[in-house]
């Protein structure tokens, strides 16, 4: 039996032809965008300029949709506006005119082996000679220290630096990561970015995080992308995070020990010694979070605004 076609491209695409480099950057919503990172870097991409769609993939392949139903509309006594998940791949071009692909929508949730080979098709098809993915995973990490990003790829010479993981690591898979070495098997260059969220930020958009990834995004794929409007959500959570912890001590302490715990790393990745602080215990999960859902209620409660009109 002849397999479903995965994934309709476009077949005329003029700015596609000859291009000597020809980037395309992967995000996958859902598992492994800690803080809406990589979902609210795309969205980025996407506002900077008019974009057209090049390929889109048959969701019905892949969505499971009683797990994650799609939202719709109610008006009165019918059923309106119905937004279907899409997962599609876009033309795009950077700050500087340079055409480059996006591909996103949400991680498929059944068939990853029949999307892998749907993404190799559009990268066959199209031409792209480098997958650049985005993600972002919750730490026990301070929001008041650089973002660390964990880089990865399918070719050791794609990266570009030594990776602070030590051993082998087994962790839940992901479409994203599976792409990845499927592309490797079949010759196509593929590498990403994890970004290190805050425990208490997880829930919460965190787009000093989406800027960190769009900067090694930029070098990865040899794009120039315009970060302004980005810069300017993430000082005005950065304010709104300040703010809360300011009027909370025991949120605060948990931070200052995530700092000094975060700071004991540093030297020790430094030195070499050993890797935890020996006058101060890491915060357990439970006091984390027992502080995250604290956090989370006094950013989001229902005097947030309140607050804000009485400074």
């Amino acid at each position: 039996m002849t397999e479903p076609t995965l994934v309709h491209i476009v077949d005329d695409v003029p700015e596609l032809a000859g291009l000597d480099r020809l980037p395309m950057v992967l995000v996958l919503d859902g598992f492994l965008d800690a803080g809406n990172a990589a979902a609210r870097a795309a969205q980025h991409l996407v506002d900077l300029a008019d974009s057209r769609v090049v390929a889109t993939f048959d969701v019905d392949q892949f969505h499971d949709y009683r797990a994650r139903r799609p939202p719709m509309s109610f008006v009165r006594d019918h059923y309106a506006a119905y937004d279907p998940p899409r997962l599609v791949v876009r033309l795009c071009h950077d700050t500087g005119g340079t055409p480059y692909l996006l591909l996103h929508g949400p991680e498929p949730d059944i068939r990853w082996e029949a999307f892998c080979r749907g993404v190799r098709t559009v990268v066959e098809r199209l031409g792209v000679q480098r997958v650049v993915s985005m993600g972002s995973v919750p730490m026990a990490v301070p929001h008041t220290r650089p973002i660390a990003i964990t880089q990865h790829a399918n070719d050791p010479d794609l990266l570009t630096g030594e990776s602070r993981w030590r051993g082998e690591l087994r962790i839940p898979a992901s479409a994203q990561a599976l792409l990845e070495v499927r592309l490797g098997e079949w010759g196509h260059p593929a590498m990403g970015f994890v970004a290190h969220i805050p425990h208490y930020l997880a829930q919460l958009d965190y787009p000093a995080a989406s800027i960190s990834l769009l900067e090694h995004v930029e070098r990865a794929a040899w794009l120039t992308v315009d970060l302004s409007g980005l810069r300017a959500e993430a000082d005005d959570r950065e304010a709104e995070v300040s703010r809360y912890l300011a009027a909370n001590e025991d949120v605060a302490e948990v931070v200052a020990a995530l700092e000094q715990q975060y700071d004991t790393f540093e030297r020790a990745e430094d030195t070499g010694r050993g890797l935890l602080a020996t006058d101060q215990p890491l915060p357990t999960g439970d006091e984390i979070g027992a502080q995250v859902e604290q956090f989370l209620a006094g950013l989001d409660g229902p005097d947030a605004d309140d607050d804000d009109e009485r400074e």
